[in-house]
């Protein structure tokens, strides 16, 4: 059975539920989206507070009427399409705040992750500055004093020179020979 867009008007809407069960023909849900439209588009504005998120649910929740209207009993549609409106803002919501959640969650793993990341560095690092230590404690007196100065004091060559007394090639020497048993040292700490 077909009846044309304009034959549609005058039925109620019970008539174009049973009918659309006959014979599923679009036309008959497109009638009931002129007659309410704007109400389920006012529900869902309501619920999610932005049109345009409300007029892509509007169009997903008459999608959904091709399905349910196939499958159900309805004595009254409008109060029926409220319930359905109602229902499926609430589930979208629900989504939307378990995704928020999710992500939530996910940040505070991570930044949870970055500060344990740190720790774990920051204690590193603090290691090996104590193995630093202790190697240059182990270094000849001479070496020891230019390594502090040339690397943790940043001092120059001169510089060096001008508070020890020693010669730029002692001072060269200390530096480079300093530097390599440092080096050797910390190997075997390891």
């Amino acid at each position: 059975m077909s009846f044309s867009t304009s034959s549609y008007s005058h039925l109620s809407d019970n008539t174009l539920v049973q009918q659309y069960k006959v014979c599923a023909d679009k036309q008959l849900i497109g009638e009931l989206y002129k007659r309410y439209a704007h109400l389920v588009l006012g529900m869902c504005i309501h619920y999610f507070k932005d049109k345009d998120v409300a007029k892509d649910t509007v169009i997903q929740i008459f999608e959904k009427l091709f399905i349910e209207l196939k499958k159900r009993e309805v004595e009254n549609f409008k109060g029926w399409l409220t319930f359905v409106v109602r229902n499926h803002c609430i589930s979208e919501l629900r989504k939307i705040q378990t995704q928020l959640n999710r992500d939530q969650e996910y940040h505070y793993e991570v930044k949870l992750q970055s500060v344990e990341t740190d720790k774990d560095l920051v204690e590193a690092e603090a290691q090996k500055i104590e193995k630093l230590e202790k190697a240059l404690e182990t270094l000849n007196p001479f070496q020891k004093k230019c390594i502090e100065m040339f690397y943790l004091k940043n001092m120059s060559y001169i510089q060096i020179v001008e508070m020890t007394g020693y010669s730029v090639n002692e001072v060269k020497s200390y530096i480079q020979n300093g530097k390599r048993n440092l080096k050797m040292i910390l190997t075997e700490l390891r």
